[in-house]
């Protein structure tokens, strides 16, 4: 099983409904490393780097995003892990 590294943008309802820290529970609970942002266009940046199934489960759950949230469109673009341990929210 490789390490994956993630960068995704989720735009919709995603500031505002409990989407960061969420996002950091699940990462902290799967071993994901990276960190999330809300971002000044009202969308939501964060990257995961993990276990390619960890890392995986993370992107899925931005799809959906936590209750209250409305995902509307998500971006994912791979990039090459950097080490990242831990999940921080910015």
């Amino acid at each position: 099983m490789g390490t994956t590294r993630a960068r995704v943008v989720v735009r919709g309802r995603v500031q505002g409904v409990g989407f960061r820290y969420e996002a950091q529970a699940r990462a902290s609970s799967l071993g994901v490393g990276g960190w999330v942002t809300n971002r000044g266009d009202g969308s939501v940046e964060a990257v995961f780097e993990g276990r390619d199934d960890a890392v995986e489960s993370m992107v899925a759950w931005c799809g959906r995003g936590p209750r209250g949230a409305r995902v509307d469109d998500i971006e994912v673009e791979r990039e090459q892990p950097q080490g990242d341990s831990e999940f921080t929210v910015r």
